[in-house]
């Protein structure tokens, strides 16, 4: 007698879960929250070219994130396919990570081209890291419920693994490196890399595939071929790309907005902090989709971002209500980047569905990690883009041009930016409604596949 798939996960498989991208966004943050800062103002590398900088490196992402993909979809080793890219990419990724923070002494030219080097490698690795992370997801439970769920855990540590880094960045750094930054963030980077190890080898253990793919080594041409067609699976990537585009923009001119724009760098800290007050959106979720589709909840979560920012806008430099503002687009964003991540795992399926190709690789890699790190790139280089265009120069007092400059970066091009990750989610209905359809299709198919292979 065939043992059956296990439906449901236990609530330590579920933290273990979520606790992996605890672990990776604590890197992750303070590399999208803090990177741009760390260039133009530690490593005192001019705003235009820290911005070239962030650009250049996301071509890299145009062929990393499939080649990750891939190499996930040809995997068949004891841990299974997405499950031991923890355990190998989780050293060099941490090593990485603490060489693109280390600012060494080295002349103008030199310094441009160990952080080019160093944050396209640490990009690259990212993405072998990450990609598991949601590729995982449709084989820890058959259940579309259960992977939500899992889902919405999965967001609660990233909320949290960002709490702790916004909360704890500027004034650590400041107080390991007694106002000397470079050694501060130097001391500050090794601590996070060895809880991130820590705890990544630690989840590894516990977090474990238990759904079987029905189907051989998938070859990268047949992978892409998942792809055609499959709609809900194009919407949520443009989405996605739009939506870390937001994000990342938003986060990154904060810390300018508050040093410069409110002269007090001491409320980046605070802002940042709060803004994982959105956690407690995330954890609703799962109650909220028993009531309302998950398109429904999807546009509500970008509107109330938008909202959010708009608030923040009419503050001017009232605190109290630049606060209620930016809790209240926290609290929108939170909802909207939920989303994805699961939704991901039933656009895996529709692919296979139509097309007899379980793909969740390469369909993960792009519609996550790629967007990730696309999105975040492209956001980085239009704010420095901006900034340099306005004026702004590091460490002075400045301009009324360059202040309006860091105004509109963080106000008006977030505002525009999450709009633009609304537009699409409007066509994803039709396909939602298709799910149980899929699901119980595939569940035909594997039945009588299984049944095939043991005659």
């Amino acid at each position: 007698m065939k043992k059956k798939t296990k439906q449901f996960l236990s609530n330590y498989e579920m933290f273990n879960y979520a606790s992996l991208n605890f672990a990776q966004v604590l890197i992750y943050f303070l590399l999208s929250s803090y990177l741009l800062y760390f260039y133009t103002d530690v490593a005192k590398i001019p705003v235009a070219v820290a911005g070239v900088i962030l650009l250049i490196a996301r071509g890299f992402d145009a062929i990393d994130a499939p080649i990750w993909g891939a190499l996930i979809d040809i995997t068949h080793s004891k841990y299974g396919r997405s499950r031991p890219y923890f355990l190998w990419v989780a050293f060099p990724f941490a090593i990485s990570a603490v060489m693109m923070f280390w600012n060494p002494g080295l002349p103008y030219k030199t310094k441009i081209i160990w952080c080019a080097v160093t944050y396209i490698l640490t990009g690259v690795l990212y993405t072998g890291i990450n990609t598991p992370l949601t590729s995982i997801l449709p084989t820890l439970s058959p259940n579309p419920g259960e992977r939500l769920k899992a889902n919405s855990w999965r967001l609660v540590g990233s909320q949290l693994g960002g709490f702790i880094i916004n909360a704890a960045c500027l004034p650590l750094v400041g107080i390991l490196g007694k106002g000397n930054d470079t050694v501060g963030f130097r001391i500050f980077i090794l601590i996070v890399a060895v809880i991130f190890l820590i705890i990544t080898l630690h989840a590894f253990t516990v977090v474990k595939e238990r759904v079987p793919v029905s189907v051989k080594k998938v070859p990268i041409n047949k992978s892409v071929k998942a792809i055609k067609g499959n709609w809900p699976w194009v919407i949520i990537v443009i989405s996605n790309l739009f939506y870390w585009m937001a994000y990342t923009n938003r986060n990154s001119t904060l810390v300018y907005y508050f040093t410069y724009n409110f002269g007090n760098k001491n409320l980046v800290s605070i802002f940042n902090s709060l803004a994982s007050l959105q956690l407690f959106m995330i954890l609703l979720i799962p109650w909220l989709n028993k009531r309302f589709t998950k398109t429904q909840i999807w546009i509500a979560g970008f509107s109330i971002a938008i909202v959010g920012q708009l608030i923040v806008f009419a503050a001017g430099t009232s605190i109290p209500l630049a606060l209620t503002g930016w809790i209240i687009g926290n609290m929108g964003s939170g909802v909207a980047v939920t989303m994805p991540f699961s939704m991901l795992s039933q656009a895996v399926d529709f692919g296979e569905w139509k097309t007899g190709i379980h793909s969740s690789g390469i369909l993960t890699a792009l519609g996550s990690s790629f967007c990730i790190k696309m999105g975040s790139g492209i956001a980085g280089f239009i704010p420095s883009m901006i900034l340099a265009h306005f004026g702004y120069v590091a460490n002075k007092a400045q301009t009324a041009r360059s202040l309006f400059g860091i105004k509109f970066s963080f106000i008006w091009v977030s505002i525009a930016l999450f709009a633009c990750a609304m537009i699409p989610v409007f066509f994803y209905g039709k396909y939602e409604k298709m799910e149980s359809k899929i699901a119980s299709d595939l569940k035909q198919r594997h039945e009588a596949q299984k049944e095939s292979e043991g005659e």
